[in-house]
């Protein structure tokens, strides 16, 4: 369970989100949703560990680095490397070193990710010559691979068509029945209200849970 205690956060000077208190389950689905601004990125990245606190409290129930997977915004990402979709994926572990080769077990976990996301074609392309769609495909791919307890999804349907769409759902539908903890920031309220058991409004430096009821989906 990752309980949060009087969190609050801050860019610079200005309080974007203030005590923040209540519990995420194990293995449960969570939407995150609020107007820009209001907090959300800023708080997946602290649940991560990649945000300070201005004060509260995170506790992630035993959770460690390696426990988590986030997948930020594509769009924000840095695509001129010389790399290949192969490679974003296989590189994903955070227990690989500089110097040490990808071994066989996980170039197997590469390609069979690849596959799930329907890019087992373009394993050798660069990510430059990718859409969109195709590099967010490759970013669940490198998801899929960490392995993770808990996974954090920043906008992950952005850009992407409606078949790429239901494609990534039915990956994080995939990652629920696993048991793992899923929480994804979003904006479109109709797909929240259908795919997702639970939800974080956050508003004007407030928050309500489970403030949008899914009266035909079971709670996690």
């Amino acid at each position: 369970m990752i309980a949060l205690s009087g969190v609050e956060l801050r860019h610079g000077e200005r309080v974007i989100l203030s005590g923040l208190s209540g519990q995420i389950e194990t293995g449960s689905l969570t939407a995150l949703v609020g107007a820009n601004g209001s907090g959300k990125t800023t708080l997946l990245r602290a649940i991560a560990g990649l945000h300070p606190l201005t004060s509260g409290r995170i506790d992630l129930g035993g959770l460690v680095a390696a426990d988590i997977a986030l997948l930020a915004q594509g769009s924000h990402l840095d695509r001129s490397f010389p790399i290949t979709c192969s490679d974003v994926v296989a590189l994903a572990s955070t227990r690989l070193g500089p110097f040490r080769s990808i071994g066989k077990d996980r170039l197997a976990a590469t390609k069979a990710a690849l596959a799930r996301v329907g890019l087992a074609e373009m394993e050798s392309r660069p990510i430059q010559a990718l859409s969109a769609g195709q590099f967010q495909r490759v970013l669940f791919a490198r998801t899929i691979v960490q392995d993770a307890h808990l996974i954090l999804l920043d906008e992950p349907f952005t850009a992407v068509d409606a078949v790429t769409t239901r494609l990534l759902l039915s990956v994080i539908e995939e990652w629920h029945a696993q048991g793992r903890t899923v929480i994804a920031v979003l904006h479109d309220i109709e797909l929240v209200r259908r795919h997702f058991p639970h939800t974080l409004l956050l508003t004007d430096q407030s928050a309500s849970w489970d403030a949008l009821p899914n009266p035909g989906l079971q709670a996690a």
